[in-house]
């Protein structure tokens, strides 16, 4: 680790208690005596094209190579063609590097990394992807590895168990962590991720993701760190001082400039003026600057008589399917008679789909599937904003990159979002809430409710299945979704990556932030 404070023991002025900081240490040295000690291993790193989001959002992969030849990221991003300017172009970009920082844990945390991408490609950047659990071997890839392992195994047994999501999984999630000694171990850890940042200028503009990968380079000497937290529920689980931390609401704002309620025992110390920013929703550039003209579709087709599109996104941990089954059965009558359409993307888990075609009746003979094959994707989806579509449609694609990015498009030609509480929640589309899988993600589905393009949290399943006949018999809750989209677009609400990269690339000193 460089720099003289050692982050795990203080956060923002407020101290760790020493057994907490003892705690922190041993579980960095389990991960060590577990994987390894890879501290003086050199490490470099090479670009790489990566499918569907290399050619749609021009990032770059960026990937372990073997060779001794160090990453010139700035030599590298100035070969790199450059994106076409938009109105959002900052002037003297030219193309130079923006680092996301990421990991796959769920889908929702790369999601908000090609909204990153998106908008730093819109802006005139060239977006870098650093996938943290992605190189296997390296110690603190294994150390992500692991603990996501641990995550997706507690989000599928939660929504099986009902005594291990009330009395474990729900308070972990929104309680435990929220507490300041819970960022004391993620501290440590995150340490274990530096050698492979030893190739990356300094310098380089970076948003982290996921608050591994931003306490991960401000432990490298990173100078240019933005921290983008996610969901809508303050937790310590998310600080990574050293770093620019930007939220999405401003709720999120004040509870996290209080520190609200991570440590009952004390009233904490607040985050510093320059530590904290609201910049509105992590949306993609794509989607934002056509609110628009799909809001105006959506409303054009519900009213009109036309069949109401239904976007069913299953997350990255494979949960709620037997929610995911009452749905489509529920579904499938107003699809036999050509008032609805669902969209069912279950993502890179082809177990899930095998299991809803085995459990729902009839879905086999209705579904048209279309596997590992984005090309189709696309050409579905843009037929589907141009005409009209019908039927049972499956999407599943064993590549992470065209299985997230999927939803993307067909988020455009769909009428409702069928989510969870995810970051799906700060995104410009009608959203059908259904019940979260974690206490953190309850928030999201309040700001959803608030701004009044999603409906409020809907616990059981029943109540998920009337919000459905509901739209289906009365097509103006729909057109009052898109005329709230539209009025916060207007307010600048998904307006977030941009501001976010912008912090990355300018400092406190952006115009476009707080």
């Amino acid at each position: 680790m460089t720099g003289e404070i050692d982050r795990a023991r203080c956060a923002f002025g407020n101290m760790q208690d020493e057994s907490t900081y003892k705690k922190a240490c041993e579980s960095k040295e389990k991960f060590l005596k577990k994987f390894g000690d890879d501290t003086n291993e050199t490490y470099h790193l090479a670009s790489a094209k990566v499918p569907v989001i290399s050619d749609a959002l021009g990032v770059r992969n960026l990937v372990l190579t073997h060779n001794d030849t160090p990453l010139d990221i700035h030599a590298d991003a100035k070969a790199a063609p450059l994106p076409p300017k938009t109105g959002r172009t900052v002037e003297d970009a030219d193309g130079k590097p923006v680092i996301v920082g990421n990991i796959r844990m769920g889908f929702g945390h790369y999601r908000i990394s090609m909204a990153m991408a998106s908008a730093a490609h819109a802006m005139g950047y060239t977006p870098y992807w650093l996938d943290l659990a992605s190189f296997r071997g390296t110690t603190g890839s294994e150390m992500i590895a692991r603990q996501n392992e641990l995550y997706s195994m507690g989000s599928r047994l939660s929504q099986k168990i009902g005594a291990f999501n009330k009395l474990y999984w729900e308070p972990l999630n929104s309680e435990g962590f929220r507490k300041l000694s819970y960022n004391s171990a993620d501290q440590k850890n995150s340490e274990l991720c530096v050698p492979i940042f030893q190739d990356i200028d300094k310098d380089t503009p970076y948003v982290g993701t996921h608050v591994w990968p931003a306490q991960a380079a401000v432990h490298a000497g990173m100078t240019h760190v933005v921290n983008a937290i996610p969901d809508n529920w303050p937790m310590a689980l998310h600080l990574a001082e050293g770093s620019i931390h930007t939220v999405q609401t401003p709720s999120a704002y004040l509870g996290y400039h209080q520190l609200r309620g991570m440590d009952p025992k004390r009233q904490l110390s607040p985050m510093p003026e320059d530590a904290l920013f609201y910049t509105g929703h992590y949306v993609d550039h794509e989607l934002v600057s056509n609110i628009a003209v799909d809001c105006e579709a959506r409303r054009s087709r519900v009213l009109g008589g036309g069949a109401v599109r239904y976007l069913l996104s299953v997350g990255g941990a494979g949960a709620q399917q037997e929610l995911f089954e009452a749905i489509i059965a529920h579904l499938m009558p107003y699809i036999r008679r050509g008032e609805a359409t669902l969209f069912v993307n279950v993502g890179d888990h082809r177990k899930v789909w095998d299991g809803l075609v085995k459990r729902v009746d009839g879905l086999a003979a209705m579904a048209e599937t279309h596997f590992n094959d984005f090309a189709e994707v696309s050409r579905i989806a843009s037929d589907a904003l141009a005409g009209d579509i019908a039927g049972i449609h499956a999407f599943c694609d064993k590549d992470i990159f065209s299985a997230v990015y999927s939803s993307n498009l067909l988020m455009r030609c769909s009428d409702v979002l069928v989510t969870k509480p995810s970051e799906f929640s700060f995104y410009p589309v009608p959203k059908l809430m259904i019940h979260r899988v974690g206490g953190h993600e309850a928030w999201g589905a309040i700001r959803a409710a608030e701004v009044g393009d999603g409906t409020y949290e809907m616990d059981e399943t029943p109540e998920v299945l009337g919000m459905i006949d509901s739209f289906q018999a009365d097509r103006s809750l729909l057109a009052f979704m898109c005329d709230r989209i539209e009025a916060a677009g207007a307010q600048g609400i998904y307006d977030g990556a941009y501001k976010v990269i912008d912090l990355a690339v300018n400092g406190t000193d952006a115009a476009t932030a707080r």
